[in-house]
């Protein structure tokens, strides 16, 4: 790919939610392929949940085409179903869906979430609550960028700990309902208005991730990040002084 036509990003690696399932319009396979161009486009590597079918399948080929990592994570169990043909990339089996979610998680810092079913939203929920608790953070580079004679010239100047944003690519419209699902809980008090910002949305890919580049924390983390032990997610700690 030449590399004149790619864009400066914040990310190295994100992890897309979607199904494993195509859809029944081509406007949600298209959504695949877009958002794989434009993770290529960035140079921005791809983890997600390991299916070689439907969404999964389509977003994987696309970014393995344009020469980024693809990492498929994937329950033992699941293998006969999501999996048909030949895989992309690099495939890690784990033993059940906590463990599936765990290691996405470690590996990416940040993610998206195309149209899907129920194992989509779940994992897009879970992802949404680990931010607003203060499990997720990673460090990440912020850079500022100066315009001069012409050219944008980008100066790294700090590094820092942030927030991990979760995108959903509301397809048609796909995500509307959830998203004001969302509202009504700040209305009703049970989500904080803060708390509401960690969940970015956009039509397109590109106007996603653009979002997501500009992203800004607003809400305070439940407990500091060292106790909730993200390297150890996946399994319990043990106790301290056990009974």
């Amino acid at each position: 790919m030449d590399s004149s036509n790619t864009t400066r990003t914040q990310f190295k690696r994100i992890c897309v939610f979607c199904g494993s399932n195509p859809g029944h319009r081509k406007v949600f396979s298209d959504a695949a392929v877009e958002l794989g161009n434009e993770l290529v486009t960035r140079k921005i590597d791809l983890v997600y949940g390991g299916g070689s079918v439907g969404l999964m399948g389509m977003i994987s080929q696309r970014v393995f085409d344009g020469n980024c990592h693809v990492l498929g994570v994937i329950p033992k169990a699941l293998v006969p179903i999501e999996i048909s043909g030949q895989t992309v990339g690099e495939v890690r089996i784990v033993a059940d869906m906590h463990e599936r979610k765990a290691e996405m998680a470690r590996e990416a810092e940040a993610f998206i979430a195309l149209p899907g079913g129920y194992g989509t939203m779940e994992e897009t929920l879970e992802m949404i609550t680990w931010s607003q608790l203060g499990i997720h953070k990673k460090p990440v580079s912020l850079e500022l960028c100066v315009h001069s004679l012409n050219k944008f010239i980008y100066l790294n100047v700090l590094t820092t700990e942030l927030f991990i944003q979760v995108g959903l690519l509301n397809v048609d419209g796909y995500y509307n309902s959830l998203l004001a699902l969302f509202d009504n809980g700040v209305q009703e008090g049970f989500i904080k208005p803060g708390a509401r910002q960690i969940v970015i949305s956009a039509p397109t890919a590109k106007e996603l991730l653009d979002k997501m580049e500009q992203y800004i924390p607003s809400h305070n983390q439940v407990a500091p990040q060292e106790s909730w032990k993200m390297k150890e997610l996946g399994s319990y700690p043990s106790e301290k002084n056990p009974k």
